[in-house]
């Protein structure tokens, strides 16, 4: 890394020339910056708005989960068969399934060799479980904080080696270059948070060969959220230059807290606290799941299992299914407007319609977990004290006293299955840039649990290895580069100057404007959508961006770094948006993790109306056959196509081909 300064337009810029720039803090970026240095690649540096911001490091659940090839028991594993399991989910290409399974098992020992403390027994056996969507008992935890025990062992290995670490500072642009008809990415702009008051505005100008993107899920587009409130996502930057998007359409959902945001899954739900319901000042408490389930066995049922099946399935409804908690907390909270909690003090039940909560009435296999556990007590906060303590102590180290009061939840937003479109080296359409990570669309419509955090290690290693392998040149000179760039950067710039123009004129939009975009997306990109509202939802979004392109007032110097964040949500939102209202022109159905509305479906209960119908997707549908790619051409307008599904290839094992090929360096192409 080699820093200097350029003059450009009356002020003076830093310029940070390297060849790979690393944006980003969380697992997948820190692990892609020390494969780079494992390879030799000496020239570099990670980039971060707030080093140990995002999911990577602030987030978890009951039992966070790693999901790997099985090493454990007689059940007989393989790559392939891994492979087949994730490519199964549906809209996943077979290559890249087959990559994360393949480096699986490298991915997860070396995470073992940094001391993160997956449990194993005296012989070395680490034992596994199953996950949601997992056949095989592939998923292994080590604990609530799995991903931050990474962030944390990986920081070590960072700083270990010397790699620089530039915190403060904020992407806000990517640069690009085009020749032979082919784009490719060339550097970024970022903004020093403690600079901004500076002649330059704070910008920084980084030269740079290649760009590895780890910026995680688009957290700052929704407003029920269970990402970290320090994750905002960027996926703007990577939409504004035509890097193509896949699978935007499939996220994950499921129910959590919303004044400390944390999944409620495994020992939460297992314990079978009962819901409530209140209006906007905590009075008119109602049990509302009463009013839906017909006996006290299918309450607990329901409630027990969304352990197991947190993320909102429609598949999981029908029959008073566990998904049907999810749409029945929906419906109070966006429907009704009022609120929703669950409360660990009092068992659920005890309406004239279901009679009193006894373990006799329970679900057998929710009291059969409870006594086996030894947890057959009065009360799920007693339950869930004796069964995992360290479940209630999260909470009361955040100022939540499950013993004293109910746990406001909400069904949010947690995962992004789609993402970037990568090949099977992670690198994007637009060459030299490698999303890595969540922001990467490498999962298809159903992953296993846990899998995410597999898929961010192999993904970062190999990009870190193509990098080395291919594009391991310099920099350009600093004077060919700027004059490559200058065009981007003045644009950039005269962009930062009109915000602080607009700041004052008019009184600052930001918090107005970040209220509607995740307003909308909560409303029609979320767990429930509704094909009559979509095209509005879609045509919003994109005036919306167009406006703030004119015009979006930053609050002085100090606000630029919020400014050009909302503008790359409102572009971001847009982009889903228009995705989802694609999928639904086709005449997608419910999948994955939202339900559809379909007024010719089914209803998910009885007691409900017939606007909650949906429909199930069929693996025949036109839109579950092929992957939805979307991206902006040069005038910005979105492009869409649906592309083939890569099967998983078959390869020829044989030994001695292989090692031909690899020592004549012709694997990595």
């Amino acid at each position: 890394m080699n820093r200097s300064e350029v003059r450009m337009g009356g002020a003076r810029y830093p310029l940070v020339s390297l060849n790979t720039l690393v944006i980003g803090s969380g697992a997948a970026a820190l692990n892609a910056a020390a494969a780079l240095h494992d390879f030799g690649e000496r020239r570099l540096a990670v980039v971060t708005e707030r080093f140990g911001a995002g999911a990577s490091n602030e987030a978890g659940s009951d039992k966070q989960t790693y999901y790997k090839a099985a090493v454990a028991g007689d059940r007989p594993d393989s790559p392939l068969e891994m492979a087949r399991d994730l490519f199964a989910g549906g809209s996943m290409h077979g290559d890249i399934a087959l990559c994360e399974a393949v480096g699986s098992l490298p991915a997860f020992f070396r995470l073992v060799s940094l001391g993160i403390p997956f449990p194993h027994d005296r012989y070395g056996a680490f034992a596994g479980y199953k996950t949601d969507h997992d056949p095989r008992q592939r998923a292994t935890s080590a604990g609530p904080l799995t991903s931050h025990l990474m962030v944390q062992a990986l920081a070590r290995e960072i700083k270990k080696r010397r790699i620089p670490i530039l915190d403060r500072h904020q992407v806000i642009a990517l640069l690009t270059s085009d020749a032979d008809g082919e784009r490719r990415v060339v550097g970024a702009i970022a903004l020093d948070l403690d600079g901004l008051r500076g002649k330059n505005r704070g910008f920084v100008l980084f030269n740079a060969v290649n760009v590895i993107l780890a910026t995680g899920g688009p957290a700052g587009i929704y407003k029920s959220s269970v990402y970290p409130e320090s994750q905002s996502g960027s996926h703007g930057l990577a939409f504004e230059i035509g890097a193509a998007g896949r699978n935007l359409t499939e996220s994950q959902f499921g129910l959590a807290s919303v004044k400390f945001r944390w999944n409620l899954s495994g020992t939460y739900q297992q314990v079978v606290p009962r819901y409530i319901s209140t209006d906007g000042r905590g009075g008119d408490e109602r049990e509302f799941l009463n009013d839906h389930f017909p006996d006290v066995e299918r309450l607990t049922r329901a409630v027990f299992l969304k352990g197991y099946q947190w993320p909102f399935d429609p598949r999981k409804i029908a029959d008073y299914g566990s998904s049907l908690v999810d749409i029945l907390v929906y419906r109070e909270t966006v429907v009704r407007g009022r609120r929703v909690f669950m409360d660990f003090r009092r068992n659920p039940g005890g309406s004239s319609s279901l009679g009193e909560f006894a373990f006799d009435r329970m679900n057998p296999e929710a009291r059969d977990y409870l006594e086996r556990s030894g947890a057959l007590l009065p009360t799920p906060i007693e339950r869930l004290s004796r069964m995992n303590a360290p479940a209630v102590d999260l909470f009361r180290s955040h100022g939540i006293d499950l013993l004293r009061e109910p746990l406001e939840i909400a069904v949010c937003a947690q995962h992004n299955n789609g993402g970037l479109a990568g090949n099977i080296w992670w690198e994007s359409d637009i060459k030299h840039l490698f999303p890595v990570g969540e922001v990467n669309g490498s999962h298809g419509v159903y992953r296993p649990g846990g899998s995410a955090l597999n898929a961010g290690q192999v993904g970062s290693y190999r990009a870190a290895r193509y990098i080395t392998a291919r594009y391991h040149q310099a920099p350009p000179e600093n004077g060919d580069f700027i004059r490559e760039t200058e065009t981007r950067i003045a644009a950039v710039r005269e962009r930062a100057e009109r915000m602080l123009a607009d700041g004052k004129r008019r009184r600052p939009v930001a918090g107005r404007v970040l209220d509607e975009i995740r307003t909308r997306m909560t409303a029609n990109g979320a767990q429930i959508r509704d094909p009559g509202t979509i095209d509005e939802a879609r045509e919003a979004a994109w005036r919306l961006y167009r406006r703030l392109l004119r015009s979006l007032p930053a609050a002085g110097p100090d606000g630029l770094p919020q400014a050009f964040r909302i503008l790359d949500h409102a572009l971001t939102h847009a982009v889903y948006l228009e995705a989802i209202g694609e999928y639904l022109a086709r005449g997608g159905r419910s999948r994955g993790s939202y339900l559809v509305l379909d007024p010719r479906g089914t209803k998910p209960c009885p007691t409900l109306g017939e606007e909650m119908a949906f429909s199930l997707a069929s693996p025949e549908d036109d839109v579950n056959r092929r992957i939805l790619e979307i991206k902006l051409n040069t005038a910005g307008r979105p492009e869409k196509r649906w592309v083939d599904v890569h099967p998983i290839p078959e390869s020829d094992l044989w030994f001695e081909n292989i090692w031909n090929d690899f020592r004549d360096d012709s694997i990595i192409r």
